[in-house]
C-alpha cells in the first residue's frame, strides 16, 4: 500500500547540475516555447505561454532528471509484497554499496549535451555517468576502501524500443563507456551517426515477440558483460516494447517485460555482482505503470532487490 510515509519527493535538477552536461546555448534555447515543442515533438506546446511550459512541462522533467542523478535518486523496498519505502537517497552510492537502485522515471535517452528530441529535454543518463566518474575519483576510496583504478567502466544497457542516440552521441569517443542497445530499427530516431558509438547493436524488426527478444537479450547481455567487464551498469528499461504501444511497434507481453528485467538484474547483481541503476524510460499506454510495478515486485520475490534498512 502506498501512503504519504512511503514517498519522498526528489530534488529538482538545478542549472548548475544541468551545466555539467548541457551547453549554455542549449539550456538557453529551451527557454522558448517553440524550441521545447520541437524537443518534445508536440507542436501545440509552441502556442503555450512560456511560464506554463517551464512550470508544467520542463519543471517535472527536471525533477525526473534530479531523480536519475547520483546525488538524488529513488530506491524501492518491499515488505509482505507491498511497497514499504521510497526513499530519497544517493542512488549511485547506494547501488555501489547494495547492488541496485531504481528510478521510476527518467531515462531521457534521446537528449545529448547540445540537443533534445523524442520527448527528452535533459540528458539525465549522461549526467548520471558524469557524476559516477566524479564519484569514483573523489569518494570511492573513502566509501568502499577499494582500489580507485578498479572502478572506471560503465555499461549502458538500453532496452527501450527506440535507439538511445542521446547518450550515444555524448559517449561516442569515451572508452570508459560501452553501450548495448536493442531497439526497433524501423522507428525513430534512426540516427546513423550515433550508431557508431554502439559496441553491441541489436536491431529488431516490427512485431518482434517474446521468444526472439529474450533470446537476443540473454545472449548479447552475457557477451557484453563478459567482454567489457564493467564496474557499473546503467539500465534504461523502457516499456514501450509492450504489445500495442503506439510508438514502439514491438510485440512483447507484460510477462516478457518482467522476464527481461529479471534477466538484466540477475546477470548484473547475482551472477556478476555489478551495481546497477535502472530507469523506466519510455512507455505510452495506461497499462505501463501496472507492468512496471509487477516487474519490480517480481525482482523482490526473486530476491534480486531487498527491503533492508538504509
Amino acid at each position: 500500500m502506498i501512503i504519504d510515509e512511503t514517498i519522498v519527493d526528489t530534488n529538482e535538477a538545478t542549472r548548475e547540475d544541468l551545466l555539467k552536461v548541457h551547453t549554455k546555448r542549449y539550456l538557453s534555447s529551451i527557454k522558448w516555447s517553440i524550441a521545447v515543442a520541437r524537443v518534445l515533438e508536440i507542436p501545440p506546446v509552441a502556442l503555450l505561454p512560456n511560464f506554463i511550459v517551464q512550470l508544467r512541462v520542463l519543471k517535472p522533467l527536471r525533477y525526473q532528471t534530479g531523480a536519475t542523478m547520483l546525488v538524488n535518486n529513488c530506491f524501492f523496498c518491499f515488505e509482505n509484497s507491498c511497497l514499504c519505502h521510497l526513499l530519497l537517497c544517493n542512488a549511485g552510492e547506494l547501488a555501489l554499496e547494495r547492488g541496485w537502485a531504481i528510478n521510476v522515471g527518467g531515462g531521457f535517452h534521446h537528449c545529448s549535451s547540445d540537443s533534445g528530441g523524442g520527448f527528452c529535454a535533459y540528458a539525465d543518463l549522461t549526467l548520471l555517468i558524469i557524476d559516477l566518474f566524479t564519484y569514483f575519483s573523489d569518494r570511492i576510496k573513502k566509501v568502499l576502501i577499494v582500489d580507485l583504478d578498479a572502478h572506471q567502466k560503465v555499461l549502458i544497457v538500453d532496452l527501450d524500443a527506440h535507439q538511445g542516440n542521446g547518450h550515444e552521441r555524448d559517449f561516442m569517443h569515451d572508452d570508459r563507456v560501452s553501450i548495448m542497445d536493442m531497439y526497433n530499427r524501423h522507428i525513430y530516431p534512426r540516427d546513423h551517426l550515433a550508431k557508431n558509438a554502439i559496441q553491441c547493436k541489436i536491431e529488431l524488426d516490427n512485431q518482434t515477440d517474446d521468444k526472439a527478444y529474450l533470446r537476443l537479450l540473454h545472449n548479447n547481455l552475457k557477451n557484453s558483460l563478459n567482454e567489457f567487464q564493467p564496474d557499473f551498469v546503467v539500465y534504461n528499461a523502457g516499456t514501450d516494447i509492450l504489445q500495442g504501444d503506439p510508438l514502439g511497434n514491438l510485440d512483447i507481453t507484460p510477462q516478457g517485460v518482467i522476464i527481461r528485467d529479471e534477466i538484466v538484474l540477475s546477470k548484473c547483481i547475482r551472477e556478476k555482482h555489478i551495481p546497477i541503476v535502472m530507469c523506466t524510460s519510455g512507455g505510452y499506454q495506461r497499462t505501463n505503470a501496472r507492468v512496471i510495478a509487477d516487474s519490480i515486485l517480481n525482482l523482490y520475490t526473486k530476491k534480486l532487490i531487498s527491503c533492508e534498512s538504509i
